[in-house]
């Protein structure tokens, strides 16, 4: 595995696999790795020969009182981690190599971005689409690998590659979870002890959401009321959202259809650490 800081470094050895007829695998991440990134990058060597890594905190998709200073960091236990599962290259630039002074330009997706994680964390899918768009420039893959857990990104990414016409397939793989449930995430170092004993309530909550619409339930303000009814009785949760939605639009309409694929999504806070998650469901 070679590290590369450089953009024009990272360039130059694409282009010279791709002249030798090799698929190119991204994988953005923002580092301090845990198992759902190790499943994206062993699912990358399916999709192709090269497979590159990007390790990047992005400055410009935190709030002004959000974690970007406290997000955690450990390079070398990142390196040894990506080295262990076979990548190819691990594409880790530094802040000024992304963003030199006088950057002006950023990427704006108008769809998918008024609603969730939008408005409760607002500009954060510019900085999203500036840093995906300039990290598929960097490393000019076929595929591109995201993780289901940040589900409204996912959306946002496969409409700024259609309408930036992109010639690359975004490959969204599934959740990987704790053996209790819990949805697998960096941020999960920051919960205490009790608050990890507690987290796992999130997907237990999501669970019976999935069983309502199972057992027939179509109406969206009841699915969101039964995942709600769980959570608020752990009144150490701060709930920022749960919705609903068309997994493929994000519309809340009052009823749902039969074969329609519903995503149920949930953010939350516990003590200072805000968690999200979601699961997919399709109605009977």
């Amino acid at each position: 595995m070679v590290v590369v800081e450089k953009v024009k470094e990272m360039q130059k050895i694409i282009d010279s696999h791709r002249s030798e007829g090799k698929r190119i695998v991204c994988v953005p991440t923002m580092g301090y790795f845990h198992k759902g990134h190790l499943s994206l990058m062993e699912l990358a060597r399916e999709y192709g020969e090269i497979v590159v890594t990007t390790l990047f905190v992005n400055p410009t998709q935190f709030g002004p009182n959000e974690d970007f200073e406290r997000y955690p960091r450990n390079f070398q236990r990142d390196f040894e981690l990506a080295q262990s599962v076979g990548i190819d290259y691990l594409f880790a630039p530094k802040i000024e190599e992304m963003y030199p002074d006088n950057f002006y330009t950023k990427v704006i997706v108008g769809k998918f971005t008024d609603k969730f994680e939008g408005v409760k964390r607002p500009g954060h899918f510019d900085g999203v689409a500036t840093v995906v768009t300039k990290l598929f420039n960097a490393t000019k893959p076929d595929v591109a690998i995201f993780g289901q857990k940040d589900f409204q990104q996912a959306l946002v990414i496969k409409q700024l590659v259609k309408e930036l016409l992109f010639d690359i397939k975004i490959i969204v793989a599934p959740i990987v979870r704790e053996a209790d449930g819990l949805a697998m995430s960096s941020r999960n170092v920051y919960l205490s002890e009790e608050e990890r004993k507690l987290a796992p309530r999130i997907f237990e909550a999501l669970n019976l959401g999935i069983k309502a619409v199972q057992n027939g339930e179509r109406r969206r303000k009841q699915i969101n009321s039964i995942v709600l009814q769980h959570l608020r009785q752990f009144r150490e949760f701060f709930i920022d959202y749960v919705a609903a939605v068309d997994s493929e639009t994000l519309d809340e309409p009052e009823e749902f259809s039969p074969g329609q694929t519903v995503v149920i999504l949930v953010a939350v806070y516990l003590g200072k650490t805000r968690l999200i998650d979601n699961v997919l469901v399709t109605v009977p």
